[in-house]
């Protein structure tokens, strides 16, 4: 193993830290570093791994509804931390849940924290009413207690428990993002990652994503292409079907993953970290105007709420919706062009 890491015993020793997170998928990474001696903000890994993003794909659906996406596809973030800061994470998928369950057990027993993709449905201890199916759930399970697994959950305020039939089924899950019991965790962190490398990579391929990529699907492009296709629900589906059209795009900002407005938040606290890391105080502006931008998104998702709870029932809504999310787009398109141009 490298001299220079260190996933090493001592670390192993220690008693697991459990840390709470915006996002799962950033949070779990960050989890798994400090517990391995490597101190690293949510916000820094999210960035680093250059997690802001945006799709509407009309054609591709997730629970009968089209499938709108505020950041990169899942596990994006955990490939590009690694290229980007040199960190060594082994990951593995099974064939069987036998086999899953084997080598998580054998993990566990060797005193390693590890993640896991998984179906929020399957994980009990989530309310009902927050459980559904989505196999893109990232938690960190740090022990096993009997049949109970001890996990550390991003976005829970404390650690939980789970049985082992019901996180085998949620491991497992079929469909879309199915997980096929997939576990990681990291082998190696070299001793001193280079931030200050990292950051503007990091920066300028966020900015690309959003900026460049010639489909109209995605980035700053992406987002005026869901103003245009929103304007056109009420006519194409009749209101009510447009409402659950509206309620998808809340469900899928606000409550799968952090979302729309989350994500601008969290990349606006990278943004802020990174002026002082990189010596580069224009960060700062940019950070403020991108956190105005995340509260223009939750202003959309407020009004949307009232066309779904019905108290709002007019075409005119679904205008004035648009108009909301083409202004997020605008500011967007301004921040990530200021940001090409600082760093």
């Amino acid at each position: 193993m490298d001299s220079a890491v260190v996933k090493n015993k001592s670390m192993l020793n220690k008693e697991f830290q459990h840390h709470h997170a915006a996002h799962c998928e950033s949070g779990a990474v960050a989890t798994l570093l400090r517990n391995n001696g490597f101190e690293l903000s949510e916000a820094m890994v999210f960035g680093i791994g250059s997690g802001l993003f945006f799709i509407h794909i009309p054609w591709l659906k997730l629970a009968g509804y089209p499938v709108t996406a505020y950041r990169d596809k899942p596990h994006s973030i955990i490939k590009n931390i690694c290229k980007r800061l040199g960190v060594r994470m082994r990951s593995q998928k099974f064939r069987t849940p036998e086999l899953g369950a084997r080598a998580l057990d054998e993990l566990l027993d060797k005193g390693i924290p590890v993640g896991l993709q998984t179906n929020v449905y399957w994980l009990t201890y989530f309310p009902d009413d927050m459980r559904f199916h989505y196999n893109g759930h990232n938690i960190v399970v740090y022990g096993k207690q009997g049949d109970d697994y001890l996990i550390s959950d991003p976005v829970s305020d404390h650690v939980v428990t789970c049985s082992a039939e019901d996180l085998q089924r949620a491991r497992f899950s079929k469909g879309m993002l199915a997980p096929k019991g997939l576990v990681y965790y990291p082998e190696v962190i070299p001793e001193n990652p280079d931030l200050e490398h990292a950051i503007p990579l990091a920066i300028r391929s966020t900015v690309k994503s959003m900026l460049d990529i010639p489909v109209p699907l995605m980035g700053v492009r992406g987002i005026r292409f869901l103003a245009r296709r929103m304007e056109q629900w009420p006519t194409k589906y009749g209101l009510k079907n447009a409402a659950r059209h509206v309620g998808n795009v809340i469900r899928m900002q606000e409550e799968i993953g952090t979302g729309g407005a989350g994500f601008r938040f969290i990349y606006a606290a990278f943004l802020q970290e990174s002026a002082a890391i990189i010596n580069n105080e224009a960060l700062l502006t940019i950070s403020q105007e991108l956190s105005d931008v995340g509260d223009r998104w939750r202003e959309f998702a407020v009004m949307g709420a009232q066309i779904v709870r019905q108290k709002e029932k007019s075409a005119s809504a679904y205008k004035n919706l648009a108009a909301i999310v083409r202004e997020c787009a605008d500011g967007e398109e301004a921040i990530y062009k200021k940001l090409r141009q600082v760093v």
